[in-house]
């Protein structure tokens, strides 16, 4: 029961960050942005840690990993998908980032030895055809052009860079470090690395004082950082990585209710027959088994 909340939990959370995230973009510079959201997230989980008395020590050795950490998931591989998003469209995105499953599935392998039964390789097939269905109209209408092959390599790159940040997390479970805590250290190495980014790059720290930027920045902050990684990370403690990145596959379901919601998206047949294969995938991925050697 624990499992199947923390997946809802980071379904849902993650599925309205990608309206929420809309809210961030013009004004000020992603890098900025990123920074502002993963600070406020790392100083939320550090109050949490001290008042909650949890051991912050890790080793020099650990440190290493919550500074890749850092770079693969809190910093380096946001701001490749945010600068990817301004040459392709947000559906197009969702797609190429559900590609994660199978990326985690092959890293996994790669670097620990496990595999996957047949539910969990099925599901991954029928879920991505099913977000296939969904977004068809995005990818008819894709074009050859470098500024669209531009955007989906950094996508796509940014994709893996999280991979690599979950075969991370992986390593620091099996250590015996609480998803809470490296979540504080990898946050903060983020921050810092992304704040670094913005002033090689001469990004001015300014603020849009409007309602709808900070509103959206403290649910990014509160809810789609500091809330959904710690999830996101028990639960690849809890279930492996391959079935916690299936995640990714019906985020864009969540997505898309929101839009139809807020930005007049309208479900068609397709569509529809795509959100079905996409549930049958996840409850072949939440029921799949994996194996080590």
């Amino acid at each position: 029961m624990l499992n199947i909340l923390l997946y809802i939990a980071c379904v849902l959370i993650w599925g309205t960050t990608w309206y929420a995230i809309t809210m961030q973009l013009g004004v000020v510079a992603p890098e900025v942005s990123l920074t502002y959201r993963f600070g406020g997230a790392t100083l939320i989980l550090l109050i949490y840690s001290l008042s909650t008395r949890r051991p912050l020590r890790i080793s020099l050795a650990d440190h290493g990993f919550a500074v890749l950490l850092g770079i693969c998931m809190f910093s380096l591989n946001y701001a490749l998908t945010y600068y990817g998003a301004q040459y392709i469209s947000s559906g197009l995105v969702a797609v190429l980032f559900t590609v994660l499953t199978f990326m985690n599935l092959a890293n996994e392998r790669l670097c620990f030895g496990v595999r996957a039964d047949w539910r969990i390789l099925s599901a991954s097939f029928i879920g991505l055809a099913g977000v296939g269905l969904i977004f068809m109209p995005e990818l008819a209408s894709l074009t050859s052009g470098s500024d669209r092959l531009m955007g989906m390599a950094l996508v796509i790159a940014g994709t893996y860079l999280a991979s690599l940040g979950n075969m991370v997390a992986i390593r620091n479970t099996r250590r015996g470090i609480r998803p809470t805590i490296m979540s504080v250290y990898g946050m903060a190495y983020g921050t810092f690395f992304l704040g670094l980014s913005a002033v090689i790059q001469g990004k001015p720290f300014i603020i849009e004082h409007t309602t709808r930027y900070l509103g959206s920045l403290l649910y990014l902050s509160v809810m789609g950082t500091a809330v959904a990684f710690v999830c996101y990370l028990e639960l690849i403690r809890r279930i492996g990585s391959g079935r916690a990145a299936y995640t990714s596959v019906i985020i864009p379901l969540v997505a898309l209710t929101v839009s139809a919601f807020f930005e007049n998206y309208h479900f068609t047949v397709v569509s529809t027959a795509g959100v079905a294969l996409v549930l049958v995938g996840n409850a072949l991925a939440l029921t799949g088994r994996i194996k080590a050697h």
